[in-house]
């Protein structure tokens, strides 16, 4: 009988996003699952990475999988750097490279955090936003590889499975606004979980990357 945890950002919290009478992430998750199975919702909207070990205290104890997406707000709340002047492309590289080191030392602690709990663990990728600005979707992106770039390696590092969300909600209906999954979203981020939890092996350690 599988239990699994659901811990991070409003990538899974999405309550708040999805139409009235629509189901949200951990709903569509459960509705998927044996009937054995349990799906269980830690995850806070705005939530960063920092904020992770405090879902982890409360966890059910016949826990049997993690999944995890955190990041997403760490990003957020740099998207000032964007719209920063800077006197070379160096200086701009150098100011990057200044955010992503600061990201990766979070990712690690929280990754160390939820690693030491002992189970099964899936990271998320961070997906694509969905502004209507042309050129502030083009910047985000790009930024984005950055804080992706960590997600990856870690996940590779520790042999753990990876959730790309950026392949998985593709399409502008997968989001409620610019920032947060559907329904529709959700029910595709709920159904490449079922199918990791199904069919991944966690006992080889070794990482597999499920897009749909």
């Amino acid at each position: 009988m599988a239990h699994i945890v659901l811990l991070g950002d409003s990538i899974f919290d999405n309550r708040s996003y999805v139409r009235p009478g629509e189901p949200d992430v951990v709903r569509q998750l459960h509705a998927r699952l044996p009937r054995s199975d349990r799906a269980t919702l830690r995850a806070v909207d705005g939530a960063t990475t920092a904020g992770v070990p405090a879902q982890l205290a409360r966890i059910p104890g016949d826990t049997t999988h993690l999944v995890v997406s955190a990041g997403g707000n760490d990003a957020l709340g740099r998207i000032d750097v964007l719209e920063a002047s800077s006197r070379s492309i160096a200086d701009t590289l150098m100011r990057l490279a200044e955010i992503g080191d600061a990201f990766r030392e979070s990712y690690r602690a929280m990754l160390r955090a939820v690693l030491a709990a002992g189970r099964p663990t899936a990271l998320c990728t961070i997906y694509d936003p969905r502004f209507p600005d042309p050129r502030l979707q083009r910047l985000a992106v790009t930024a984005l590889t950055l804080f992706n770039d960590v997600v990856v390696r870690a996940a590779f590092a520790h042999g753990l499975p990876l959730l790309d969300l950026r392949l998985i909600c593709d399409e502008h209906a997968d989001y409620a606004n610019p920032i947060e999954p559907s329904a529709h979203g959700g029910e595709k981020i709920a159904a490449a979980i079922a199918l990791l939890v199904a069919e991944h092996d966690f006992a080889r350690r070794r990482s597999e990357v499920f897009i749909r």
